[in-house]
């Protein structure tokens, strides 16, 4: 019947309407066939359609729970004091401190796997964990808070 171009976030598709039967149309989207149920039936005026609205099946995301971070028991506010965050998205292999621990500057408090690599993430003050914001399996994006020293 006819074709028609179409761009969805950025990326974008041929869409041939084939036939239209009753209320079901069959294209071909990027030269992959579908059958499309349509709400309503269209009704044939003799020429192409002039307008049909194709769903694009949305991309499927995965997203990792989030955990509820640990209760301090520090005398420090839970949360309170310096935030060390990631410097680059990857997956949490180890945390290596506890609510209530005393750390130094320099000292590990999470490794970070980050394209196939360990990094170490360190304290960058010396302090008491107030909280700790990951746990081991974590998939995290670059900036999240990863613990608190107070």
């Amino acid at each position: 019947m006819k074709t028609y171009k179409y761009k969805v976030e950025g990326v974008e598709y041929s869409v041939n309407i084939d036939e239209i039967e009753g209320n079901v149309a069959k294209v071909t989207v990027n030269d992959v066939p579908f059958e499309v149920e349509l709400t309503e039936r269209i009704r044939p005026t003799g020429s192409a359609p002039k307008k049909v609205v194709v769903a694009t099946p949305a991309p499927k995301v995965e997203v990792a729970p989030v955990a509820a971070a640990p209760v301090a028991t520090a005398s420090t506010a839970a949360g309170a004091g310096k935030k060390i965050l990631a410097p680059l998205p990857g997956t949490i292999t180890s945390v290596e401190v506890a609510v209530g621990q005393t750390v130094k500057t320099g000292d590990t408090v999470v490794v970070l796997e980050a394209m196939k690599m360990q990094n170490n993430i360190e304290a960058e003050c010396d302090g008491t964990i107030t909280s700790v914001c990951v746990n081991k399996g974590d998939a995290i994006m670059e900036g999240a808070v990863l613990v608190t020293i107070g």
